[in-house]
């Protein structure tokens, strides 16, 4: 704790537990004015738990803490707590928007389903190499609801192949139930939700795409121009400028990468798969025959992160002759 002039008042270690930390400021015999924390994977645990006790607590962003930290010859924990109260205390910092539980409730049912389903590849993949060193090879392309039923009569017929292979269909059956429970839960939640069922009128988004950048905006007010909305996932390219060079880069990669990965994809599936025709496609095939097909899904993506905010914002449908002004 430091006060006004930056002077240290108090140094504790402490368990990260909203209960010793609330007991440790309520003993402290001055003032609190506010409590801050750089962001990370505590952040939800730390933010509501202060809030709920009545004090001010303010989140930062990493990388701004991260820079004013950097000037530090020793890194410890210690210095590092003395930094971050010092750049409290000046302000020197952007606060970190704290999505609600609902929000994270939904990010935590996507990411379920994307590990489960990665887990089922995995084995299947384990599956497959393991039966070629026996002769054995599956078809090039084969559906995960009919993988056990292709390959379980195969291995059952030799007793080699089903002490050492069964278990891992086993595994590989349990993780594929879970993931169509998930999958059934995602649909429900897409399919319920008003928000969502509007994004999903502009073509290449998905429930997918849609219920992800939901969640990942979680509050659209929090932007005050829509235009913001895709350097905030940091769709736009980097750009170097010093004197007579004025170099413009790649996009940085630095923002969510789950909303920069989805967007992505539905503008790709806008470009290569969708057949209505609409400003906005159209608009990525002409850029996509100057600057190549990479360039032109990433700038489409980018469209598209202001077109869902500013659909989302406004209580507007999708029209398709009045994508390009309003992207």
């Amino acid at each position: 704790m430091v006060d006004s002039e930056g002077t240290m008042l108090l140094e504790r270690e402490l368990p990260c537990e909203i209960k010793d930390i609330a007991e440790c400021l309520a003993n402290f015999p001055h003032p609190i004015e506010r409590i801050g924390f750089e962001a990370g994977t505590m952040n939800q645990h730390l933010y509501f738990g202060l809030k709920a006790e009545g004090f001010d607590v303010v989140c930062m962003e990493a990388r701004q803490v991260n820079a004013a930290l950097s000037a530090m010859r020793s890194k410890t924990d210690k210095n590092d707590a003395c930094g971050i109260a010092q750049v409290l205390r000046t302000g020197q910092f952007s606060p970190v928007h704290m999505k609600s539980r609902e929000a994270h409730g939904v990010r935590a049912l996507l990411s379920t389903c994307k590990a489960l389903l990665k887990k089922t590849m995995d084995l299947a993949n384990e599956v497959r190499g393991l039966l070629k060193i026996f002769g054995i090879r599956l078809p090039g392309t084969v559906k995960h609801g009919s993988f056990d039923a292709l390959v379980r009569p195969m291995i059952e017929m030799d007793d080699v192949l089903a002490h050492a292979l069964v278990p891992l269909l086993d595994a590989r059956l349990v993780l594929f139930q879970h993931f169509l429970e998930r999958d059934r839960r995602v649909k429900r939640a897409a399919n319920h939700d008003e928000v969502c069922m509007r994004m999903m009128t502009v073509p290449g988004v998905g429930l997918i795409a849609a219920l992800t950048f939901k969640a990942a905006v979680d509050d659209p007010t929090r932007f005050k121009r829509s235009r913001t909305v895709d350097a905030h996932f940091d769709l736009t390219p980097r750009r170097y400028q010093s004197g007579e060079h004025d170099n413009p880069g790649r996009i940085s990669k630095a923002g969510d990468r789950d909303v920069r990965a989805t967007l992505y994809a539905a503008a790709n599936a806008l470009l290569m798969r969708t057949m209505a025709g609409s400003q906005i496609r159209s608009w990525g095939i002409r850029l996509m025959r100057t600057k190549g097909r990479h360039r032109a899904v990433v700038a489409v993506a980018r469209k598209l992160a202001v077109l869902l905010h500013r659909m989302w914002s406004d209580g507007t449908e999708f029209r398709q002759g009045q994508v390009g002004d309003t992207a």
